[in-house]
């Protein structure tokens, strides 16, 4: 009688050591997913977030005067040029940026059945990669304003275009997997700006020369990228990720993957209204505020870089992260966009501050505290908003039109980015 009890007794310690092991692999593969994902996203906007920071080493190649011939007319002119030059960069930077980011995601939720979802990643990342090499090469080349001024312009154009068609990939493949691996995604991006940020205070509290800083910016953009593209060979042999790609090919594989716009169209236009008000007030508007602390020290040089740039990036990432482990409200509430349109608030809130110059608005909010304030509600609500929206999009619908689901949200993702990149000009026109 004893000998089945003890039989019993062994299968069940057995089975539950199975359990535990099935659990400590799950786990391991889930990790091993989630951080792959994590370094898709770091690397899909990192190179970019290093050369916005590196603006003030492209306008400064704009006023070379020394590559110009020393004849006076020509000193003349070429005076003229740079500061045409340098003047305009910001605004042409802004359209070479927006635009490509626009079509090339358009283009990708169409075309992304058409081209192989390798093609599409391996290629994007390879070719961003090769754009951040020949610009670390290019710090130590000495080249004429307009030269240097048109090569940097179609180095944009590259990189946005490629970065598009890598992020909408990106969220395709996420859309595929359970709601939380966009997650990743959008916290990775979330640190790019964070890194971002810390480098260009380092970059200040060193004293380091504009070109030595920009070299180290680009050099560790090739490094992210590098590391994105080893990342993204290894995921296809995790069994997790190959379970679910494997049964989206499986499921209605006679049916046209296309989506029924309908089923997204608010969780679409939610994450294009969050990123619209965001970029219509961020930096537009924010990085022209100056502190009210009259010490005319080390606090002037720093608050921009650090209550603006790094605040903004730091709270946005918590707010991306925090969908990890709380995915509040639900995708079908009406609170979800409730509190998206909410945060119009925060256009007048920041107009209100002590922006400079200014022409038509009152300073109301003196403080810096109320602008340090704003900047961490509006940062957080961008990440954990943005980001709850992204997650569910692709689980409005069903689990082969995921991808393609995917794809759209990140094209109203982009959609939000070039509203607000148009409207700020407006927003700042109006201060």
């Amino acid at each position: 009688i004893t000998t089945p009890k003890l039989w019993m007794k062994a299968m069940l310690i057995l089975s539950l050591f199975h359990n535990e092991m099935l659990m400590l692999i799950y786990f391991e593969r889930y990790s091993g997913v989630w951080l792959i994902f994590f370094l898709l996203g770091l690397g899909t906007l990192l190179p970019w977030n290093f050369f916005i920071t590196a603006t003030v080493y492209f306008t400064s190649r704009l006023k070379d005067a020394s590559l110009f011939n020393s004849s006076a007319n020509q000193t003349e002119m070429g005076g003229d040029q740079h500061n045409i030059l340098q003047s305009k960069f910001n605004n042409v930077m802004t359209l070479c940026a927006m635009l490509p980011l626009l079509i090339c995601t358009c283009l990708n939720s169409f075309l992304h059945t058409l081209i192989s979802q390798r093609l599409r990643v391996m290629g994007s990342l390879l070719i961003i990669m090769l754009v951040f090499i020949v610009t670390a090469v290019l710090v130590k080349v000495p080249l004429e304003p307009l030269p240097f001024f048109s090569i940097t312009m179609v180095k944009i154009v590259i990189i946005n275009s490629f970065g598009a068609i890598l992020q909408g990939s990106l969220f395709g493949m996420a859309g595929l997997l359970p709601a939380s691996y966009t997650t990743p995604i959008m916290s990775g991006q979330g640190l790019a700006g964070t890194f971002a940020a810390f480098a260009m205070i380092c970059a200040i509290a060193s004293g380091s020369e504009l070109h030595d800083a920009a070299f180290g910016y680009f050099i560790t953009a090739c490094f992210v990228i590098f590391l994105s593209i080893i990342s993204y060979i290894v995921l296809p042999k995790l069994e997790f990720f190959q379970f679910y790609q494997d049964r989206n090919k499986k499921q209605k594989p006679n049916q046209e993957n296309s989506v029924n716009l309908m089923t997204i169209w608010l969780l679409a236009f939610s994450v294009c209204f969050t990123f619209t008000v965001t970029i219509g007030t961020f930096p537009a508007i924010t990085a022209d505020t100056t502190s009210t602390i009259a010490d005319g020290g080390s606090w002037d040089l720093y608050f921009i870089p650090v209550s603006c740039f790094l605040l903004f990036n730091l709270c946005d990432w918590a707010g991306r992260s925090l969908t990890a482990i709380c995915m509040w409200p639900q995708k079908d509430s009406v609170l979800l966009p409730l509190a998206i349109l909410c945060r119009l608030a925060f256009v007048p809130l920041f107009m209100l501050c002590n922006v400079q110059p200014r022409l038509h608005l009152p300073v109301f909010f003196h403080h810096d505290g109320f602008f340090i304030v704003f900047m961490i509600f509006f940062a957080f609500s961008n990440g954990y908003l943005a980001s709850l929206c992204m997650c569910y999009g692709p689980k409005n619908v069903l689990p082969h039109e995921a991808e393609t689901a995917g794809a759209i949200m990140a094209f109203f993702l982009c959609l939000g980015l070039a509203s607000g990149a148009a409207l700020s000009f407006l927003f700042r026109a109006l201060v």
